[in-house]
C-alpha cells in the first residue's frame, strides 16, 4: 500500500516566483497553507508589479491579495483553462516559435479549445465572460508567468487531465523552462516530494523506476541481493510487476468481497494487517469505509509520535499496537523540498522516553522477519569503474543516516540524485546563508552550485538544476531540454525537439534521443574503448559505471535526451484533456453533456472502480444540491494529530466548523454558531458548527479536513489512552467526502463533491 497523491514536481522554485510578471493559482491557498513561501508571491508583486490571479471555488486569504479572482464552480478547471487557450489562440498570443520547436500535438489542443468560447465557459464554470477575458489578457501579456497548483486541482476524478492541461497552458505561452515561469506545485508537507521520490507510491520503485523485471534486477544488483531471493518474497513471480493498493483505497483491500463492495484483485486474499508510519489515516476519504476496514483487520500497527486516531476510530479491541515513534527533532537525515532541493535535518535532542526513530522500528521488524542483512547490505556497497557493485573496502557497519543517503545517491539515477552525497547536502545546509534566495545561486565556498542541489544533480560535482527544461543554460549549470520518454516518433511525427532547439553550449545540435549504450557513439560522435563498452550499462538509468552520464556532461547534454513536450497521451483514456463532470455533479444537465468515463475501470490499483455507471445511476443534485469544498487551515496540517495536541494551535480553531453563506443557511433555518448536519451521497453524515461567511457562494460550503475524534455525531475521544487526547477534536470532513477516484492515479475526488445540509 502506498500514496498516489503526488502530482509532479516544481519545475522552478518558490524563490524564482519573484521573477514572474504574472502568477496564476489554481486550487491552492498559499497564504494559508504556505505562509512563509507566500512571501515570494508578495515580493513578486513588489519587485515586478506581478499580477496575482487566483482561480478557486471560494474567496481565500490568497484571493484577498489577488489582483484578479475567479470563483470557479468545483470540478470545472478544464473548461476554464480551455477558455484561456481559446482566447490565446484566437488572439495570436501563443508563442509560435516555442510550440513549433518544442511541443507535439498542440493542433489537437487548438481544436478542443475552439469549442470553449467565453459564453460556454461562463455557462459551465460560473465565471463571467468578462472575467475570463480579463484574466487571460493579463496573464498572456505579462510574461514570464508562473502557474501554481495544489490539491484543489489534483483531487478530482479528472485530476490527471487538470494537471496535464495546466502545463499545456504554459507551453502555449512559452512559459516553460523560463525564469519566473514553469508549473510550480505546492506540496502540503516538508518532505512530500522526498517521499514520492523514494517510491512511496503504489506503482513504482524508488526514483520512479517501474515495476518491470529489468528495474527489479537493477535494484537487486544495487542492493547486493539475489534477484531470485527477492522474487520469492512475493506470492508468485507475476505479482512482482503488479501495482499495489493505493493509500486512497487501502480499505477496499480489507472489504473486497463483502456485499456491495467493489471487487478486488489480490491473489484471492484480503488484506489482514495494516502498518502505518506517520500517516493520518483519518484524513483519507471514505471514513466510514476506513472504520469498517479497521474493524475487520486482524492486526493494526500505528507508529507515530502522537496517538494515531485510527486507533480511536475503530471498535477493534485486540491486536492494536501503538508504537511511540520519534519526531523530526529526534532524528537526522535529508528531506526534499517542493522545488526538488535537498536539505539536511540535524538531530536536536535524543528520542524521549521509549520512543524510537522510524528506521530503528523498521530494523527491528526486518530482524524479526529474517531479512535484516539483505535490508541493510546496500549501505556497505559502492560502484566500481568497471560497472560492478562491490563492498566498500574496510567497511563493516553502516552509519545512519549518512550511508543511507549515499546509497540513495548511488542507485537513483532516473531523476539524477547521483550528486546527493551526504557531505554535499550537509555543506549546503551549513552554508545556507551563502545562497541567493531568488536564483538559489551560491557564493563564496558554494560558488557554482544551487541551494540544495535541486535534482537532476547529475554527478558529484554538478551544480543541480533549479529550472527544469531551460535550454538557455549549459547542462553544467542545470540546463536541459524536455525528456525523451515516449519513443522517437508518433503517427509519423518526430518526437525530438527541432534542430533550432539546442541546450546552450551543447556539442549535439538540436533534438536527440535519450542516451543508451547502443546509440551513445553515434549521438555524441565519440568512440568508446573496449573497456568502457564492457563497463557501461544498457542505458543511463542502470549504468553502474556512470560512464554514460560522464560522457554526456562532456558533450554538454542531459542524458535523457532533448525532445518535445507532448500534449497527446496516447496510452490514456482521454488522449487530450477533456471536461468531464465530477461523479456526483450537482448539475444533472452538465453530467449528461459532459459525462464521466463510460466504462468503469477494473483492477485499478487492485480495485474495481466506478465511473459512468455511478454518475448516471441517478440525478445526484436533486437530493444533494450543495457543493462540498474542503481545505486546510494555517494552524493545522493534514489529519491534525500533532497540531491539535498543542493547546496554543488548538485555541485558534478549537472545534470543527463549516463556512456557510448566510443566504444558504437561512434556507435551512441554520443560525450562525448553531449546529448543522452535512449528509453525503454515501449515506454518511457529520455534525458541525455553522460559521457564516461570504467567502463561499450560496451554492457551496467549506469544511477543513484536520479534525477527528467524532464520528457521525458520536464522541469517540473516550477511546484515547489516558493523557493522550488532543485539545481539539471534531468530525472528520472525510466522513462525508464523496466516492470518486482519478482514472490514472486513483487520487480521491475530495474537491468535487456534493452534500445535503440540515439544521441539527
Amino acid at each position: 500500500m502506498a500514496n498516489t497523491w503526488g502530482y509532479g514536481a516544481m519545475t522552478n522554485s518558490l524563490g524564482d516566483i519573484q521573477n514572474a510578471k504574472a502568477i496564476i493559482i489554481f486550487g491552492a491557498n498559499p497564504a494559508v497553507n504556505h505562509p512563509v513561501g507566500f512571501q515570494h508571491f508578495l515580493k513578486a508583486k513588489e519587485r515586478n508589479n506581478a499580477q496575482l490571479i487566483v482561480i478557486d471555488p471560494r474567496y481565500t486569504k490568497t484571493a484577498a491579495k489577488a489582483d484578479l479572482f475567479a470563483q470557479v464552480r468545483p470540478g470545472t478547471d478544464v473548461p476554464f483553462m480551455y477558455g484561456m487557450l481559446h482566447l490565446i489562440f484566437k488572439n495570436g498570443w501563443e508563442d509560435k516559435e516555442f510550440i513549433d520547436g518544442r511541443v507535439y500535438g498542440m493542433d489537437e489542443i487548438r481544436k478542443e479549445a475552439a469549442k470553449w468560447t467565453p459564453e460556454l465557459v461562463a455557462e459551465v464554470t460560473g465565471v463571467s465572460q468578462e472575467k475570463l477575458i480579463q484574466i487571460t489578457t493579463v496573464y498572456s501579456k505579462n510574461r514570464p508567468g508562473t502557474l501554481i497548483w495544489a490539491m484543489g486541482l489534483t483531487q478530482h476524478s479528472v485530476g490527471t487531465s487538470n494537471t496535464r492541461l495546466a502545463p499545456i497552458v504554459q507551453l502555449s505561452l512559452g512559459n516553460m523552462g523560463q525564469e519566473g515561469g514553469g508549473t510550480n506545485i505546492l506540496r502540503g508537507h516538508d518532505n512530500v516530494q522526498g517521499a514520492t521520490d523514494m517510491g512511496c507510491l503504489a506503482d513504482n520503485l524508488p526514483g520512479y523506476y517501474g515495476l518491470a523485471e529489468g528495474a527489479w534486477k537493477y535494484f537487486a544488483k544495487s542492493w547486493g541481493v539475489d534477484y531470485e531471493w527477492l522474487q520469492k518474497r512475493f506470492k508468485s513471480p507475476e505479482w512482482m510487476t503488479k501495482k499495489g493498493f493505493s493509500l486512497a483505497r487501502w480499505y477496499a483491500g480489507v472489504l473486497g468481497g463483502k456485499p456491495g463492495e467493489d471487487a478486488i484483485h489480490n491473489a484471492g486474499t484480503n488484506l489482514k494487517a495494516l502498518v502505518v508510519f506517520g500517516n493520518g489515516i483519518t484524513s483519507i476519504s471514505q471514513q466510514a469505509k476506513v472504520k469498517e476496514a479497521l474493524d475487520n483487520l486482524e492486526m493494526i500497527v500505528l507508529a507515530d509520535p502522537f496517538v494515531n486516531e485510527a486507533a480511536i476510530l475503530t471498535d477493534k479491541q485486540d491486536d492494536i499496537f501503538l508504537l511511540p515513534a520519534a519526531t523530526q527533532f529526534e532524528t537526522s537525515g535529508s528531506v526534499t523540498a517542493t522545488n526538488r532541493s535537498a536539505q539536511w535535518r540535524y538531530q536536536v535532542v535524543e528520542p524521549l522516553y521509549e520512543s524510537k526513530p522510524d528506521q530503528e522500528i523498521m530494523f527491528m521488524m526486518a530482524k524479526k522477519l529474517g531479512f535484516y542483512n539483505e535490508y541493510t547490505k546496500g549501505m556497505l556497497l559502492e560502484e566500481t569503474k568497471d560497472g560492478k557493485i562491490a563492498p566498500i573496502a574496510g567497511k563493516k557497519d553502516f552509519t545512519w543516516p549518512e550511508d543511507a543517503t549515499n546509497e540513495i545517491a548511488r542507485i537513483i539515477k532516473t531523476i539524477g540524485l547521483t550528486g546527493w552525497r551526504a557531505d554535499r547536502i550537509k555543506k549546503h545546509t551549513d552554508n545556507w546563508h551563502m545562497f541567493d534566495q531568488v536564483s538559489l545561486r551560491g557564493f563564496g565556498p558554494m560558488k557554482g552550485e544551487y541551494y540544495g542541489l535541486p535534482w537532476p544533480c547529475w554527478t558529484t560535482t554538478h551544480s543541480g538544476s533549479p529550472i527544469l527544461y531551460n535550454v538557455d543554460r549549459p547542462v553544467s549549470e542545470g540546463g536541459m531540454g524536455f525528456r525523451n520518454r515516449f519513443g522517437m516518433e508518433h503517427n509519423g511525427v518526430s518526437q525530438m525537439a527541432s534542430q533550432k532547439v539546442s541546450v546552450k553550449g551543447s556539442k549535439v545540435k538540436g533534438g536527440h534521443p535519450e542516451i543508451t549504450k547502443e546509440n551513445i557513439e553515434k549521438v555524441l560522435g565519440i568512440t568508446l574503448t573496449e573497456a568502457e563498452k564492457a563497463a557501461m550499462g544498457a542505458n543511463w538509468k542502470v549504468d553502474n559505471s556512470n560512464l554514460i552520464v560522464k560522457k554526456c556532461m562532456e558533450a554538454g547534454i542531459a542524458p535523457y535526451g532533448n525532445a518535445r513536450a507532448r500534449t497527446i497521451v496516447w496510452q490514456f483514456p482521454d488522449q487530450i484533456p477533456i471536461h468531464r463532470e465530477p461523479l456526483h455533479s450537482p448539475r444533472p444537465d452538465m453530467a449528461k453533456r459532459y459525462p464521466s468515463f463510460e466504462k468503469d475501470k477494473p483492477n485499478h490499483y487492485r480495485v474495481d472502480t466506478k465511473y459512468g455507471t455511478l454518475q448516471q445511476s441517478k440525478e445526484w443534485g436533486k437530493e444533494f444540491p450543495v457543493n462540498l469544498v474542503t481545505g486546510r487551515l494555517v494552524n493545522m496540517n493534514g489529519a491534525g494529530m500533532e497540531n491539535r495536541a498543542s493547546k496554543y494551535l488548538a485555541a485558534l480553531t478549537p472545534e470543527m466548523f463549516c463556512d456557510i453563506h448566510p443566504d444558504l443557511a437561512n434556507e435551512y433555518g441554520i443560525r450562525d454558531g448553531g449546529m448543522m448536519w452535512i449528509h453525503s451521497p454515501e449515506g454518511t453524515k457529520i455534525k458541525v458548527k455553522a460559521k457564516f461567511s461570504f467567502s463561499v457562494s450560496p451554492d457551496r460550503i467549506f469544511i477543513p479536513f484536520h479534525f477527528a475524534g467524532f464520528f457521525q455525531g458520536e464522541d469517540r475521544t473516550g477511546n484515547f489512552p489516558e493523557g493522550t487526547a488532543p485539545y481539539a477534536s471534531g468530525e472528520s470532513a472525510c466522513t462525508v467526502t464523496n466516492y470518486g477516484y482519478d482514472i490514472i492515479t486513483q487520487i480521491p475526488e475530495t474537491k468535487g463533491g456534493i452534500c445535503r445540509i440540515e439544521k441539527a
